[in-house]
Protein backbone atom coordinates (compact mmCIF):
# COMPACT_ATOMS: atom_id res chain seq x y z
CA UNK A 1 0.00 0.00 0.00
CA UNK A 2 1.30 3.42 -0.91
CA UNK A 3 0.80 6.36 1.44
CA UNK A 4 0.63 9.62 -0.44
CA UNK A 5 0.65 12.97 1.36
CA UNK A 6 -2.45 14.36 -0.38
CA UNK A 7 -4.46 11.36 0.80
CA UNK A 8 -4.12 12.47 4.41
CA UNK A 9 -6.73 15.22 4.49
CA UNK A 10 -7.83 17.54 7.24
CA UNK A 11 -11.44 17.86 8.32
CA UNK A 12 -13.27 20.06 10.77
CA UNK A 13 -15.12 18.76 13.82
CA UNK A 14 -16.83 21.56 15.69
CA UNK A 15 -14.15 24.20 16.22
CA UNK A 16 -11.20 21.82 15.76
CA UNK A 17 -9.40 20.83 12.56
CA UNK A 18 -8.27 17.21 12.73
CA UNK A 19 -5.97 15.31 10.37
CA UNK A 20 -7.22 11.97 9.13
CA UNK A 21 -5.26 9.01 10.45
CA UNK A 22 -4.36 5.98 8.43
CA UNK A 23 -3.87 2.70 10.29
CA UNK A 24 -1.82 0.24 8.26
CA UNK A 25 0.21 -2.79 9.30
CA UNK A 26 3.93 -2.35 8.62
CA UNK A 27 4.13 -5.38 6.32
CA UNK A 28 1.71 -3.69 3.91
CA UNK A 29 3.79 -0.51 3.57
CA UNK A 30 6.29 -0.31 0.74
CA UNK A 31 8.50 2.51 -0.50
CA UNK A 32 7.29 4.67 -3.32
CA UNK A 33 8.60 3.94 -6.82
CA UNK A 34 7.73 7.34 -8.28
CA UNK A 35 11.36 8.51 -8.50
CA UNK A 36 12.73 5.46 -10.34
CA UNK A 37 11.93 6.85 -13.79
CA UNK A 38 13.38 10.24 -12.86
CA UNK A 39 16.63 8.75 -11.54
CA UNK A 40 17.04 6.54 -14.63
CA UNK A 41 16.37 9.52 -16.91
CA UNK A 42 18.91 11.61 -14.99
CA UNK A 43 21.60 8.93 -15.43
CA UNK A 44 21.03 8.68 -19.17
CA UNK A 45 20.91 12.48 -19.53
CA UNK A 46 24.23 12.86 -17.69
CA UNK A 47 25.79 10.21 -19.93
CA UNK A 48 24.43 11.89 -23.08
CA UNK A 49 25.66 15.31 -21.92
CA UNK A 50 29.15 13.95 -21.25
CA UNK A 51 29.29 12.35 -24.71
CA UNK A 52 28.08 15.58 -26.34
CA UNK A 53 30.65 17.61 -24.42
CA UNK A 54 33.43 15.39 -25.74
CA UNK A 55 32.18 15.98 -29.28
CA UNK A 56 31.85 19.72 -28.58
CA UNK A 57 28.08 19.83 -29.11
CA UNK A 58 25.15 21.05 -27.07
CA UNK A 59 22.14 18.78 -26.77
CA UNK A 60 18.70 19.21 -25.28
CA UNK A 61 17.74 16.63 -22.68
CA UNK A 62 14.19 17.88 -22.23
CA UNK A 63 11.41 15.34 -22.55
CA UNK A 64 9.43 15.66 -25.74
CA UNK A 65 5.72 14.84 -26.04
CA UNK A 66 4.84 11.73 -28.00
CA UNK A 67 3.00 13.71 -30.66
CA UNK A 68 0.08 12.61 -32.79
CA UNK A 69 -0.23 9.07 -34.06
CA UNK A 70 0.37 8.37 -37.72
CA UNK A 71 -2.60 8.53 -40.05
CA UNK A 72 -3.95 5.83 -42.32
CA UNK A 73 -6.56 5.40 -45.03
CA UNK A 74 -9.51 3.06 -44.58
CA UNK A 75 -10.39 0.66 -47.35
CA UNK A 76 -14.00 1.53 -48.25
CA UNK A 77 -14.64 -1.59 -50.34
CA UNK A 78 -15.95 -3.60 -47.36
CA UNK A 79 -18.86 -1.36 -46.33
CA UNK A 80 -21.87 -3.09 -44.88
CA UNK A 81 -25.25 -1.44 -44.33
CA UNK A 82 -27.02 -2.29 -41.13
CA UNK A 83 -30.78 -1.86 -40.73
CA UNK A 84 -32.24 -1.52 -37.26
CA UNK A 85 -34.81 -3.95 -35.88
CA UNK A 86 -38.17 -2.14 -35.58
CA UNK A 87 -39.21 -1.43 -32.02
CA UNK A 88 -42.67 -2.86 -31.30
CA UNK A 89 -44.26 -0.74 -28.56
CA UNK A 90 -47.39 -2.87 -28.19
CA UNK A 91 -45.54 -6.16 -27.54
CA UNK A 92 -43.12 -4.41 -25.19
CA UNK A 93 -46.00 -3.19 -23.01
CA UNK A 94 -47.45 -6.74 -22.87
CA UNK A 95 -44.18 -8.05 -21.45
CA UNK A 96 -42.50 -9.62 -24.45
CA UNK A 97 -43.35 -11.39 -27.69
Amino acid sequence: MLVIAWELDFFQVGHRIIQKRLHVRIEHVQPSRCREDFLERRKTNDRLKAEAKERGEKISTKRQPAGPKGGFVLDASTLQTVTPIPYDVVNDLKGGY
